[in-house]
């Protein structure tokens, strides 16, 4: 029980922290992509939300975070027939288009790139691996839609055993309700919210000590 990271001084440490860049791709979140142009879902979030994600990562980098890019593949050909069914129509981020290219910020060649066929980064992916492989610990939480793939991967995090803790300004959905009640979730059952700068400035401050 001792080892236990029970504040979030203690979960956001350089050492044992990684930080989760979820679905910032074209399809969800740029003007012209398949939810904008094919749903007419409102995307008017996400360049606020890029931009915030980019500064916590120039953070992160300093402190010597990993940082870990999550993208979706949904070619019918990866999913499962009940996938297929709900998606109605075969079009959001297919692989090799623009579509389900990066949004507004890109790794860098050294970054972890997972790439799914689900809402969860974990799920038949390499992706827990990785993470005990590095001695992570907590998991800072980025991207898009809050209420969907960020929703299912930080709950799939927590159930693995991460400490979760959600950047509250880089996370968005074009669905209020949706960000709101995940949000809401996380704080009363999963773990942490908060801002992307108190997340930066724990790290930096785990490193300077």
């Amino acid at each position: 029980m001792s080892g236990i990271l029970r504040t979030l001084e203690e979960q956001l440490q350089a050492e044992h922290t990684a930080l989760l860049v979820i679905d910032m791709q074209n399809d969800f979140c740029a003007e012209g992509g398949y939810l904008h142009e094919r749903r007419g879902y409102d995307v008017g979030f996400a360049p606020a939300i890029a931009a915030n994600i980019q500064t916590l990562i120039d953070s992160v980098r300093e402190a010597g975070v990993p940082v870990v890019w999550i993208y979706s593949i949904y070619d019918f050909k990866y999913l499962t027939d009940p996938y297929i069914v709900k998606r109605g129509e075969e079009g959001c981020c297919l692989e090799g288009t623009w579509g389900a290219a990066p949004y507004g910020i890109e790794p860098k060649p050294d970054d972890m790139v997972v790439n799914k066929h689900s809402f969860s980064g974990f799920y038949d992916t390499g992706l827990d691996e990785f993470l005990h492989t590095h001695g992570i610990k907590t998991l800072a939480i980025t991207g898009v839609a809050t209420n969907v793939c960020v929703d299912s991967t930080l709950r799939e995090g927590f159930f693995r055993g991460y400490n979760i803790v959600v950047a509250e300004d880089c996370v968005g959905s074009n669905s209020r309700v949706g960000h709101e009640g995940t949000l809401a979730t996380v704080r009363n059952n999963i773990g942490a919210v908060v801002p992307s700068a108190l997340v930066a400035a724990l790290l930096s401050r785990r490193v300077a000590a």
